[in-house]
């Protein structure tokens, strides 16, 4: 018997049905493709030194400036562009250390069990309950504020819920007859996770991994905010900082704190939307059950099981 894989050629039919899961990668494409393509959609380099004025320091929205000025006359639009590139670099970067080690914690815990499975989980449990900003900005402010930084202690501390999730898929997959046979034909440890464990759960950290980018993104956005970003990149959450310390509120500047904050929420809102859709594709366990009525109803081919039917009863029947 052969494990259960995923069919791709059957995941776009299954995907494209849940339609916030495609508005969500609709949403993501859009960010990525501002973020890739920033040098040419930007009308001016945000690096380049400008003459400023006195009126050009939060100047409003205008055919020169589309989006206004910030407080030092640069384009808004042209640093909101370029800013892009940071929030998503420290978001996949993150995601990936976070799935490389929450996918190992969870995948061994699950399949050795014992006292190594009650040790990872512990500790899994322990960092869990720590919040995770707090700590991150304790590490932040102990450490030289840069990107690499950012990203490895973001993506360090958002393992967590990907051990778990990972876990009690691994749990469920090796009971399976598949992993049994190949382990009584004689498999090994490695081989069994290589071969059969691993293929099965890798579409769950895909789906779960989409979350932890929204998740690093907010945080990376709260740490340039508060003053602990990388002084020396232009991010969204820097923009942020800039305007809300040096009086684009008492400027009546909106444009200078709405455009970075649109941003923050349009990638998180699409990045939410699109894990949840992949979770609802890869997880069997979010599927409507198959006993179920109503239009969610899961059809089960070749096993259409006769309508039960009750007899009327007859007049004068005792009940």
């Amino acid at each position: 018997m052969q494990p259960e894989s995923v069919n791709l050629n059957a995941f776009w039919p299954s995907f494209r049905r849940n339609r916030m899961g495609v508005v969500g990668l609709f949403m993501l494409l859009i960010a990525v493709f501002v973020a890739v393509f920033a040098p040419i959609l930007a009308p001016y380099d945000p690096k380049a030194s400008v003459a400023v004025t006195i009126d050009d320091i939060y100047a409003p929205p205008s055919a020169a400036h589309p989006l206004g000025t910030d407080d030092a006359g640069k384009d808004v639009l042209s640093n909101f562009l370029f800013g892009a590139r940071v929030s998503l670099i420290v978001g996949f970067f993150a995601a990936f250390i976070a799935l490389a080690i929450g996918g190992t914690v969870g995948i061994t815990a699950g399949f050795y069990g014992g006292r190594l499975e009650q040790a990872l989980m512990r500790l899994t449990d322990f960092l869990l309950v720590i919040p995770d900003l707090p700590l991150i900005v304790v590490l932040i402010a102990l450490t030289k504020p840069s990107l690499s930084n950012l990203i490895i202690v973001i993506g360090i501390l958002g393992w967590t819920t990907t051990a778990r999730l990972i876990r009690s898929q691994t749990l469920s997959v090796k009971e399976r007859k598949f992993v049994l046979r190949a382990r009584a034909i004689g498999a090994g440890n490695g081989y069994i996770i290589r071969r059969h464990i691993f293929p099965l759960v890798f579409p769950l950290m895909i789906a779960n991994s989409v979350l932890v980018i929204s998740a690093a993104i907010i945080n990376e956005s709260v740490l340039a905010f508060i003053g602990l970003g990388d002084p020396t990149t232009l991010s969204w959450g820097q923009m942020l900082n800039f305007a809300f310390n040096r009086g684009a509120m008492s400027a009546g500047a909106w444009w200078a704190l709405v455009i970075p904050g649109l941003g923050i929420v349009w990638v998180v809102l699409g990045l939410t939307l699109l894990g949840n859709g992949l979770e609802q594709v890869f997880n069997p366990r979010l599927e409507v059950h198959h006993l179920s009525v109503g239009p969610g109803m899961v059809a089960r081919p070749g096993r259409e099981a006769p309508i039960p039917t009750v007899p009327p009863r007859q007049t004068g029947q005792a009940a």
